[in-house]
């Protein structure tokens, strides 16, 4: 495995080359990507050839670099969340019938909630995550359900980092995060009004696996106003659905 002078192998290297992509940057210039990866320019366009070369990286018709069909296949392939999606997906697609705006499912990804399916509507509340986009546990409702049944040594971790607020109701401050996490577990969802934007209520529900561990968050986003607590029920019923499957019940 070739290194370079600094120790750092090539597999690391590309490794952080395919990392400069982000769900809103998808085509990237070789320019770009040397930038965001601290390589030479020249160490970045040699390794995007090889990578192009396997079909992990694409060209685009300006000579722009995309990810490639191949490591969008592997990625599919391997994927450990392949099964929880689609065991959710026909719930998914009952709970977005009925509430008309977005419905989604999330999981715990480091220090960020991972959106792995996502069904919208075209006049649908804004809402800012999307597949596979990523949003900071702190600020959405499945990032609040999924810490409130996360470890006690990943809450202390995600409470030491800096906390951003998005809106004037965000949590920000560890205490009023640990008290909002302790609701969730004793209520069963987490209710995020105006958290991410001001017109937006999220709503997320715990979704678990066979030996009752919580792996996932059912969500909906719906409007900020006097009717966002009537997804409730529905949204607990889906998540049941999933567990149920996921059981094998």
């Amino acid at each position: 495995m070739a290194r370079a002078p600094t120790g750092e192998s090539s597999i690391a290297r590309a490794a952080r080359i395919i990392a400069a992509f982000t769900a809103d940057e998808t085509s990237l210039t070789v320019t770009e990507i040397a930038r965001r990866t601290g390589l030479h320019i020249a160490t970045a366009s040699r390794l995007i050839a090889e990578l192009t070369t396997h079909g992990l990286l694409a060209r685009g018709p300006g000579r722009e670099v995309r990810v490639g069909v191949r490591l969008w296949e592997l990625a599919a392939r391997a994927s450990p969340t392949t099964s929880l999606r689609d065991a959710a997906m026909p719930y998914l697609e009952d709970l977005h019938a009925v509430v008309g705006h977005h419905a989604q499912l999330g999981v715990l990804d480091g220090d960020d909630v991972l959106f792995v399916e996502r069904l919208s509507a075209r006049d649908a509340v804004i809402n800012y995550s999307q597949i596979a986009g990523r949003l900071p546990v702190h600020i959405s409702s499945s990032g609040h359900v999924l810490l409130a049944y996360a470890p006690a040594e990943v809450r202390r971790r995600v409470l030491r980092r800096p906390l951003p607020a998005y809106t004037a109701a965000t949590i920000t401050t560890p205490d009023r995060l640990d008290r909002a996490w302790a609701a969730v577990r004793k209520q069963g969802y987490a209710f995020l009004a105006g958290h991410v934007h001001e017109d937006a209520t999220g709503i997320a529900v715990p979704v678990r696996d066979a030996l009752n561990d919580v792996v996932a968050a059912l969500s909906i986003i719906v409007p900020n106003d006097e009717h966002a607590h009537a997804g409730i029920p529905v949204l607990l019923a889906a998540a049941r659905g999933v567990t149920r499957t996921l059981s094998g019940r």
